[in-house]
């Protein structure tokens, strides 16, 4: 089958931190550990797994930092390479074992690509406690090879399909997958939108977890990408009736904001600031360093980009007791004045994928609360993917994908089998486009 491996090596990471600031051939091209190569299709692992072949799959931010070697490298132990890289996959089932019950061949699916202890072949009485916990995303054991085995060998150690060298994810033609990842997609809902369950469930958790919900006073939402909307989308869609300020910098980006349910859109600098004095903030200028505020803010501020500055501003403008979300994936950050996290008693919260939430008196997975609530109202989400690429074209694809102030593209997405017509490239920004 034909897959898009990406393997990482001493030589490759040093290329791509140095050269690859002048030139994308040492991120995802030519000088790259990204390659188009013809793969074994995987056999199923075990009666209780199925075959998908993959229709769409999201490229995502994290595998964006990946190939630039921008991750923190604390998390190197808990993946496995080469890989094939992809895990926000929609695909449609051609082969189930015997064990497989909710889903049937032909049916379109979602599928949830952090790994169990029980995809890892572990009986009940040795999951870890995460996974006895409904919260795998933060399985204990993704630094350990698995009892299955795939192929005739253990396991490999990986948090997640698409960071695995076992597992193989939707940069791929087929994938297998464990039946209790697997979520039967609704029929009425577009494929274009189906591919986003997610990153929305990504929203969902953080918006659950943090307890947004029931939050009285403002909330601001920073960040431009996926994962911001997909946060806009699922405060809303949970039902939070506040004040919700996102922070966009790009035209499109805040249209499809305001769709999603922000109350305003504003741009990162003055509006910004405007944006927090309208709570009631009060600014100061110290003798050195940057205005800073007393008096209103926002009581949860989540935080969708993960780099200094953004976790900055989200300190400054976090109200007296406040919570910080941090949804983007945050490494190390060499200036961070931590000041006000403790002069306000702010608290900070992170959050990874999905697991079991309570929810509606139900205790359900995120997916299947993402999927409720986009089959409810998938009419703003259908703006989201921007971009559809065939596998082959998939350094066109990630072209658009890092260049997205010049493309234009908020979610762009590889078409390994689906005859879904490719959005392409257009060259010129967005904000000029008829």
């Amino acid at each position: 089958m034909e897959a898009v491996q990406f393997d990482v090596t001493p030589v490759r990471f040093l290329l791509a931190r140095s050269l690859g600031r002048l030139s994308s051939a040492f991120v995802h091209g030519s000088g790259s550990g990204l390659r188009r190569v013809d793969r074994p299709v995987p056999p199923l692992p075990g009666p209780a797994w199925m075959r998908i072949e993959v229709m769409l799959c999201g490229i995502c931010g994290s595998d964006l930092a990946a190939l630039a070697y921008r991750s923190s490298t604390a998390l190197e132990p808990f993946g496995s390479f080469p890989a094939v890289l992809g895990h926000e996959i929609l695909g449609r089932v051609v082969e189930t074992g015997p064990e497989v019950a909710h889903v049937e061949a032909g049916q379109r699916v979602v599928v949830d690509p952090m790994l169990h202890c029980a995809v890892r072949g572990s009986p009940a009485s040795a999951w870890c406690p995460s996974c006895s916990a409904g919260r795998h995303s933060t399985c204990e054991m993704a630094a350990e090879d698995g009892s299955l085995e795939v192929g005739g060998r253990p396991l490999q150690r990986g948090l997640a399909i698409g960071y695995h060298a076992s597992l193989p994810g939707g940069w791929s033609e087929q994938i297998v997958a464990h039946s209790r990842q697997v979520f039967a997609v609704p029929s009425g809902l577009d494929d274009r939108v189906a591919v986003l369950a997610e990153p929305l469930s990504i929203g969902l958790h953080g918006v659950l977890e943090s307890g947004a919900v029931d939050v009285r006073g403002p909330v601001l939402v920073i960040g431009s990408g996926t994962i911001a909307l997909a946060t806009v989308w699922a405060l809303r869609t949970l039902g939070y009736e506040g004040k919700l300020v996102a922070q966009a910098k790009r035209r499109h980006e805040a249209g499809l904001a305001m769709a999603l349910g922000a109350s305003e859109v504003v741009q990162p600098g003055p509006a910004a600031r405007q944006a927090l004095v309208d709570t009631g903030a009060r600014a100061y200028m110290p003798v050195v360093g940057p205005e800073v505020y007393a008096g209103g803010g926002f009581e949860q501020v989540f935080d969708c980009v993960g780099s200094e500055g953004s976790i900055a501003q989200a300190l400054g403008f976090a109200a007296p007791r406040g919570k910080i979300v941090l949804l983007g994936c945050a490494g190390r950050l060499k200036k961070l004045d931590l000041t006000f996290l403790w002069a306000r008693e702010v608290q900070i919260l992170g959050c990874v994928g999905y697991g079991m939430e309570e929810w509606d008196g139900r205790r359900m997975h995120t997916f299947e609360i993402a999927l409720k609530g986009m089959e409810a109202d998938s009419t703003a989400l259908k703006d989201m993917v921007t971009h559809v690429f065939p596998l082959r074209q998939y350094r066109e694809a990630l072209r658009a994908a890092f260049d997205h102030r010049r493309s234009g593209a908020v979610k762009v997405a590889l078409a390994p089998t689906s005859a879904a017509r490719p959005a392409g490239l257009d060259p010129r920004p967005a904000e000029t486009r008829p």
